[in-house]
């Protein structure tokens, strides 16, 4: 395989930003990126009885999606590095009847409070892009080591792969290089990543938001 150049993200205080942003952010997730969640969600084919964590969680919206379809014997979990995210979601939690199947905590993704092979599944949705990218195959190692022999990752990020030459990932990168401080994210070689960090890729799907910024959605498990 050949191995392309990542795009290297400007070190930043993400925490303090979505910190400063998070009420905002809680408007855009409900007109946008919640609809990405909710789609890997479905992806990822959550089974009743299944232990779950979602890291970067936000307002926590799909974590009330998950705890559904884990029914009464399941569990959801999220991480979230965010103060700010942290007590939005427990706000939304309040007023959920079945929020006993769902536990939230503040962390780092690249160092958890979990324990070994602890969840069936294991997905994040536009957070591994937020990452240094030497920091990624830690955030990915981390996740192996939560993740049961048999469990699955899925990972949606804005995708670098067959876009090197789009003008729209161009913009995005010149956004995020120019105005880090807002423009966190950026597009990286999501499918690469994750085999690289000795992940099987089981699944993928590609769409585009606003039919102009590449997602790709990978599922993939421990090799």
């Amino acid at each position: 395989m050949e191995k392309k150049k990542e795009v290297l993200r400007v070190k930043g205080k993400v925490k303090e930003s979505y910190g400063k942003l998070s009420k905002l952010y809680a408007t855009f997730e409900s007109k946008f990126e919640r609809k990405l969640r909710e789609k890997a969600l479905k992806l990822l084919k959550v089974k009743e009885g299944e232990i779950i964590l979602e890291i970067g969680f936000a307002t926590g919206a799909t974590l009330i999606e998950a705890a559904k379809f884990v029914g009464e014997k399941g569990k959801v979990h999220g991480i979230d590095v965010t103060h700010e995210m942290v007590d939005l979601a427990n706000e939304r939690l309040k007023k959920v009847e079945f929020a006993k199947r769902i536990s939230i905590s503040e962390g780092d993704a690249r160092n958890m409070p979990y324990e070994n092979n602890m969840f069936d599944a294991v997905y994040m949705v536009g957070v591994l892009e937020l990452f240094d990218t030497p920091e990624i195959p830690k955030v990915l190692k981390e996740i192996k080591r939560v993740l049961k022999p048999d469990g699955r990752l899925e990972v949606a990020s804005i995708s670098k792969e067959g876009h090197e030459k789009s003008i729209v990932i161009k913009i995005y990168e010149w956004m995020h290089m120019t105005f880090p401080k807002y423009a966190s994210c950026r597009p990286i070689y999501v499918k690469n990543s994750i085999i690289d960090a000795g992940y099987k890729v089981v699944e993928e799907e590609e769409i585009f938001m606003g039919k102009m910024l590449p997602i790709k959605f990978v599922i993939a498990k421990s090799q």
